[in-house]
């Protein structure tokens, strides 16, 4: 019988466990792996000689008639009509509690189909500060609030060090829903999403507003560049009133996870974005 190799280190089941629930493993369909190449193999009908057609019989010569045009291949065409419907839904909300009740009842986009609900927004949507990250998680989706997982609590971490929390802060996400798998949503999503966010932007009417993560900054401040690039850099978020509200991008608690060397760059911008808030306070 082989022995383990001890130059391989076990397997941490726990770690293997919290892999597979990042990668957007999170239910167990039987109980017993199941090997789908053997049932394959047995359902496969045995492969037979091909048969000779007989010779049709000779005829007089006749001109075959021309075979009908096959159709073109059908393209997956943008549907720009949903865009449009969110715009004017969006156009629409007198509060934030009207948007989120037409935001749950939009079903333009395919992302609700397989999130388990809506992630809308948490806080104090009469806070001076506003953070906007790019769509729910795993945990997100479950509990129905943003920023709720490893991140969320990083989060709150960088908002407790500049005197801060979620009572005197307001949090959403440009998607709100969970994208399967926690995949990157498709340009399309996001043009549908966006909004529904920026409305939401409106109405909180935030002193400041944070961008957490490239994604977030692309969309609410039409930046090409990377974050990296970007973060430490005050812009300005234009609202569809013609509004203008200073924008701070930073980068996203689950990338300062993955990197904890940039969490000092992140502790920068929000040294920079309570000084903006004393700043606009007086």
């Amino acid at each position: 019988m082989p022995t383990a190799d001890p130059a391989i280190p076990p397997i941490d089941l726990a770690d293997l466990l919290r892999f597979y629930a990042d990668a957007g493993v999170d239910e167990a369909l039987l109980d017993e792996p199941a090997d789908r190449f053997a049932e394959t193999a047995t359902a496969m009908p045995p492969v037979r000689a091909p048969q000779t057609a007989p010779e049709p019989a000779k005829g007089p010569a006749t001109t075959p008639s021309p075979a009908p045009p096959r159709p073109a291949p059908s393209m997956a065409v943008p549907d720009e009509a949903q865009a449009a419907k969110a715009r004017e839904l969006a156009r629409q909300a007198g509060s934030l509690e009207e948007l989120r009740e037409l935001l749950a009842g939009f079903e333009g986009c395919n992302l609700r189909l397989t999130a388990k609900q809506m992630v809308f927004a948490d806080g104090n949507p009469q806070a001076d500060l506003m953070l906007v990250g790019e769509a729910p998680g795993r945990d997100e989706d479950l509990e129905g609030l943003p920023f709720v997982g490893r991140s969320g609590r990083l989060l709150d971490r960088m908002l407790a060090a500049i005197g801060l929390d979620r009572a005197n802060a307001y949090i959403a996400n440009v998607i709100p829903w969970r994208p399967p798998g926690n995949r990157t949503p498709t340009p399309l999503e996001t043009e549908i999403c966006r909004p529904f966010i920026e409305r939401q932007i409106e109405l909180a009417n935030p002193k400041v507003l944070v961008t957490l993560g490239g994604p977030s900054a692309k969309v609410l401040l039409n930046a090409t560049e990377g974050v990296l690039r970007m973060r430490g850099n005050w812009k300005a978020h234009t609202t569809a009133s013609g509004l203008s509200i200073p924008t701070m991008p930073t980068l996203h608690p689950a990338y300062l996870l993955r990197n904890p060397a940039h969490k000092k760059l992140a502790w920068r911008d929000f040294l920079e974005i309570r000084a903006k808030l004393e700043e606009l306070r007086g």
